[in-house]
Order: C-alpha cells, then structure tokens, then sequence
C-alpha cells in the first residue's frame, strides 16, 4: 500500500507540489496522470525519499521509505530509465542490485528473462542500450527483489507497441496478485486500459481523483457554444461550476439536461452538449488540466 498525506513541496518562492493526499491499494494499478510541470515526478521521488517534502508525508507498507530496512524488497521503483551505469552489462547491473539487497543471484537471469532480455542483450554494456532496453533493465531492477509495490514513472516510454502491450500485462499481473502499482504515463489510452483508479494532478495539486470507472462515469457534460463568453455568464448565473477546456468547451459538473436547459433559457446557440465520459481519458484529462492555473480542484 502506498498513502500519501497533505505532501508539499516548495523551492523559494516556487510551489511545485501542494496539499497532494492519495492512497493506492494492494491489488490495483494507479494511473497518476498530469501534464509537464503538474509535480508528479516530484510528488513520486517524495515518496521514493529522494525528495525531502517541505511538509506531509507518504508511507510505503505503512513505513517511510527511508525507515525500511532493506526498501528493494518492499516497493521496486523506476524513476529514470537513463540512470544506470553506462559501463555495466545488464547482467552486472543486475547482479550488484541483488548482492545489495541480499537476493539469489539466480534471480538475476530470472528476472532478465521476464523482461526480454535475452542473453546477447544482457552482456552487453548499458551504454549501448536503446531507450526501449534500458527500460526493461529498470523494470527488471524493479522487479528483482520481489518487491510489493512498484512505483513507475513513464515505464514505456521507448517502448515500441509490442512492448506497451507487453507491460501492460505484466502490470495487470503484478496487481491481480496482490501488489501495489503507481503508474505515471504521457500514453492515455495505455492508462485507461489498465488502471483501476485514476488520480489527476494540475498545477501541482490534484484535479480528480477516483476509480476509473467511476471518473470516467461522472465526469459531467462536455459543452460548448458559439459565444464562449456568453456560456461562461450563463453558467455562472446557473450556479453551474465548469471548467473551460484548450478547445473553447466547459467541462460541467452537471447531467447534459441541466446545462441544455439553462443554455435554452439564455438563448444560447450550442455547438456541442454529450456526458464528458464520451470521449474517454483523453478528453476527460484535457479538460481537468486546461483551468489548472485558476487552481480550482474538481471535486
């Protein structure tokens, strides 16, 4: 179990993270979703320790990262695909992690096995690998202790489509058996496949956050008009909470009826009025993360 509580991080004057609190349980896979510069690489090495939080805190299998004994066996974390040894070959690399953390090294060839990497691959140097290669060594690193959780930050990036595929159903699996996976991704559609619960940072708070379906479900209505500015004023006169989009669309806590009545009454000529579910992760994302300087969460 990963929980995270009231986490917040500032530089100067600069707040990166502010008031971020989620849990992810045992057996699910979170999908931890925000644009470039939300905080969630920060909120992630918080919790992996690496970042002291100006205040809050994040507990992994109910301790602090740095109060676990022997962490590789409890949470298998994969933060940056690029910071290996150069020098090493994938075997090596794997065989130093587990003398660290006191595995068998018969786990090592394990474990390059479960990833892809087949002998060739694991004796050449890490400064040869491919993107797609040194993200399989990570997850495999992740992987050698037989941890409970893994927290992964862009675990597929340089992957090609098979390989997406691939991780995919070794995340599912890794969850279905009982573990804990935190799962942040620039690939939508790769998410909501595979994710159980959703949570939605912006401006380095969170947006949204709640079982996939169940965001996905109640997201509101999608709603836009020829006059942007007159459907804003109509809104607010409803007492409707929207938040405006990068495509001149409201996304409105409100059921379609509802927003196409009062826009009725004002006269509003409406180019579009469908459930904000419709169009999936991709839209419901765009539109959580388009007001996210105005600081207004979604609740």
């Amino acid at each position: 179990m990963i929980e995270v509580e009231h986490l917040t991080k500032r530089y100067g004057a600069h707040t990166a993270v502010e008031d971020v609190s989620f849990r992810c349980e045992p057996g699910t896979v979170t999908g931890f979703l925000g644009p470039n510069g939300a905080g969630k690489s920060t909120t992630m090495r918080m919790i992996c320790g690496m970042t002291a939080p100006t205040s809050g805190g994040a507990r992994v299998a109910g301790r602090p990262y740095r109060d676990l004994p022997n962490p590789g066996r409890e949470i298998g974390v994969l933060l940056d695909a690029s910071a290996q040894h150069a020098g090493r070959t994938g075997r090596e690399a794997l065989a130093v992690a587990a003398l660290t953390m006191g595995v068998d090294r018969r786990q090592v060839a394990a474990k390059l096995d479960l990833v892809g990497l087949n002998q060739t691959a694991a004796r050449r140097r890490v400064g040869a690998y491919s993107l797609g290669m040194r993200q399989r060594l990570g997850l495999a690193l992740a992987l050698l202790g037989d941890p409970r959780v893994l927290i992964l930050d862009e675990p597929a990036n340089g992957l090609d489509p098979e390989g997406i595929f691939w991780m995919r159903g070794l995340l599912r699996d890794f969850a279905d058996r009982g573990g804990t996976v935190l799962l942040s991704s620039h690939l939508l559609r790769e998410v909501e496949a595979v994710a159980d619960r959703l949570v939605v940072i912006g401006g380095g708070r969170v947006v949204a956050q709640a079982a996939r379906d169940e965001l996905l479900a109640g997201a509101g209505t999608l709603v836009r008009a020829r006059d942007q500015q007159a459907l804003r004023l109509t809104l607010d006169r409803a007492g409707l909470a929207g938040t405006a989009g990068t495509d001149g669309g409201f996304l409105v806590r409100a059921e379609p009826e509802a927003v196409g009545q009062a826009a009725a009454e004002a006269g509003l000529v409406l180019t579009e009025l469908r459930p904000a579910g419709s169009g999936g992760l991709e839209q419901l994302f765009l539109t959580l993360t388009a007001g996210v300087s105005t600081r207004e969460a979604v609740r």
